[in-house]
């Protein structure tokens, strides 16, 4: 079997070939850390961690990048707001974002570098495309990238540069000779703090958000990797113009697959912060356990549009105990490693295999269950739980997650008081005070103390 990836960029299914024999280099565009992650954001990480260990499942090394955005016009303005430093926030939205991510039971990428960090390989990728005449110095001191001046530029979004520039609802303003050009190098503003400013050959300045990930991405996974990622929502403007400043600076292809997962929708509506309709992550699993919303993202497929609601993820809830009581039945056979060569492997491979299909994955794992419901067997038990584990599902004692198990509660519990603990340190008190509220509605009562706070059942 082989497996085979929807690629935007030639809008089919292609047959995956690594450019290494047996090595995957895949860089996926991580949060710009101003804010909590919402459930728009798990829904891309749960996606491209399927990525990953499906490869590693199958036998793949897996070098996998997934970058921190900690410079941007959002993240200045709300520190400004908050009257804490730039890199207090990020600091703080990154724990929160481990946090999260940790609880949803995402492994860590391999290398998660934070844009800050890399400023001088972007101020050497703008010089090598102003030596090419793809990039120009503006008046105001920005330094912009000539859309007009790439050959293929929306190759990607599969728009033409006229039909683009009809679309273009911004006028041509600081110093650009075309609405379509973006920035690579922004001059400092005399307002913004001396964390938002870089000394460079373009004069006191920060970069621009498409130079950031061009220039990770190259210097950790070289100039043409395999699988670049994201949410369907950078496809457009954000991946088009990395490949056309990647592309326009080496000569080479960025990456061979590009892939995009969909959008989380409420009540028709894509979940965004713009929009005010969103759920953070941690707003979630304060009504629903970590599995269960990790198996709600994960029956539908990652390039469909995902519609949450409170039905849904009870339904989710409900199925996923069906599992659960299939493998409650029997104690399960450990299984080191998965016989592929068996039957419902077989089919399970073959799901993941035609561009990571979780939703007929997972209805493998139901045939399963019920052949295990059917016969007690404790080899095909075995089998549900190592196939689940693929996938991030199923590895909790069985009976504690049927009983809403108390170990899970008071792992739930510290989770919240930690948060809290955050909260307060930022002198966010009312977040804090929403938490206290949050547990005591579960009949939780916390106790302040010098040394810490301590909780008791009402």
């Amino acid at each position: 079997m082989t497996l085979k990836i929807y690629n935007t960029l030639s809008r089919r299914l292609e047959a995956f070939q690594p450019i290494e024999p047996g090595h995957v280099r895949m860089y996926v565009c991580g949060m710009t850390v101003y804010d909590l992650c919402h459930l728009g954001h798990a829904r891309s990480m749960l996606a491209f961690d399927v990525v990953q260990r499906w490869l590693r499942a199958t036998g793949y090394r897996v070098t996998y990048v997934r970058n921190v955005t900690d410079i941007d016009d959002k993240i200045i303005a709300r520190a400004i707001k908050n009257g804490e430093t730039i890199s207090s926030l990020t600091d703080r939205m990154v724990k929160a974002l481990h946090q999260d991510a940790d609880a949803l039971g995402i492994e860590r990428p391999t290398h998660e570098p934070r844009a800050t960090r890399y400023v001088p390989q972007m101020l050497s990728l703008i010089a090598r495309l102003e030596a090419k005449g793809l990039a120009y110095r503006a008046e105001g001191g920005d330094v912009n990238f000539a859309v007009r001046r790439f050959e293929g530029y929306g190759k990607l979004s599969g728009k033409s540069l006229d039909e683009l520039r009809a679309g273009e609802r911004v006028a041509v303003t600081d110093g650009k000779h075309d609405p379509l050009d973006f920035v690579l190098w922004k001059a400092a503003k005399a307002d913004e703090p001396a964390e938002a400013k870089w000394e460079g050959a373009y004069g006191t300045g920060r970069p621009g958000w498409h130079i950031e990930c061009s220039a990770m991405s190259c210097e950790m996974l070289g100039e043409t990797f395999d699988i670049h990622g994201g949410g369907a929502d950078l496809q457009f403007p954000h991946h088009e113009n990395e490949i056309a400043q990647s592309e326009g600076a080496t000569g080479q292809a960025l990456a061979r697959y590009w892939m995009h997962n969909g959008f989380v929708r409420v009540d028709n509506e894509k979940m965004s912060k713009s929009l005010g309709n969103f759920f953070t992550i941690r707003e979630v699993l304060e009504k629903y356990d970590p599995e269960t919303v990790r198996f709600f993202v994960l029956r539908a497929h990652y390039r469909s549009a995902l519609n949450y609601s409170d039905v849904h993820l009870d339904d989710a809830r409900g199925a996923l105990k069906r599992l659960y009581t299939a493998l409650s039945q029997t104690a399960p056979a450990f299984i080191e490693k998965i016989d592929w060569t068996q039957p419902y492997a077989q089919r399970f491979r073959a799901a993941m295999d035609e561009d990571f299909g979780t939703p007929e994955a997972v209805a493998v794992l139901f045939e399963l269950a019920s052949d295990v419901n059917r016969t007690g067997d404790v080899a095909l038990a075995g089998q549900l739980r190592a196939l689940g584990g693929v996938l991030g599902l199923l590895q909790a004692d069985p009976l504690q997650f049927l009983q809403g198990g108390r170990d899970n509660d008071e792992v739930a519990i510290r989770t919240l008081i930690e948060q809290r603990t955050a909260a307060k340190a930022a002198r966010d008190f009312a977040e804090a005070d929403r938490i206290r509220k949050v547990l005591l509605d579960q009949g939780i009562v916390l106790k302040d103390n010098p040394s810490g706070t301590t909780w008791e059942r009402a």
